[in-house]
């Protein structure tokens, strides 16, 4: 039973997450420049979370995990020619695992403190 009911929490905090990104997002024109530009924010702004809070299932796995997005990143790569593609994909994975690493950095000097 205590399974069912984590996972019904992730379930509601990826939920939360992603109405939040649609809300972030609500201000691009899909598709377009600026709305890659958004879900690369967010993504960043995510995995920074991820990395400076350590947090939880609900929050960790379940809001930050329905924030960021690795599909978007995807659509707009498979619509594009194929260096194009390669600079997006590859660029996403840079900057959230940098981002994720600078948290965890900045959590971990915070704790020594």
């Amino acid at each position: 039973m205590e399974n069912l009911r984590t996972a019904l929490l992730i379930g509601f905090g990826a939920g939360l997450g992603a109405v939040a990104r649609h809300l972030v997002l609500l201000s691009a024109a899909p598709g377009s420049a600026s709305a890659l530009a958004l879900t690369f924010a967010v993504n960043i702004a995510g995995c920074f979370a991820m990395g400076a809070f350590k947090p939880g299932p609900v929050w960790g796995t379940g809001f930050l995990g329905g924030l960021t997005t690795f599909s978007a990143i995807s659509v707009a790569a498979m619509q594009s020619e194929a260096l194009h593609a390669l600079v997006l994909v590859v660029l996403s994975f840079a900057t959230s695992i940098a981002a994720y690493l600078l948290g965890d950095t900045l959590r971990e000097r915070r704790h020594v403190s």
